[in-house]
């Protein structure tokens, strides 16, 4: 099973975002979405796959948190 994680973009250059991840800033592809500084996004594979709103993304977070304490 593969996992897409949400994050949130911290700059973009070019098709490069850096997104955080909890204080973990990794880059990703950005050429398949169009994204800025600020955007919640969902990344798979170190492509940036679509961005959320807020509200899912901490929706989505807090699922993963509820996974990790099973």
């Amino acid at each position: 099973m593969c996992v897409a994680m949400p994050g949130t973009v911290l700059s973009v250059t070019g098709h490069r975002a850096r997104v955080d991840f909890h204080g973990n800033a990794v880059d990703a592809e950005a050429g398949l979405v169009s994204v800025r500084p600020g955007d919640r996004v969902l990344v798979h594979a170190g492509c940036i796959i679509q961005t959320m709103s807020p509200e899912t993304a901490e929706e989505t977070e807090e699922l993963y948190r509820l996974i990790e304490g099973l």
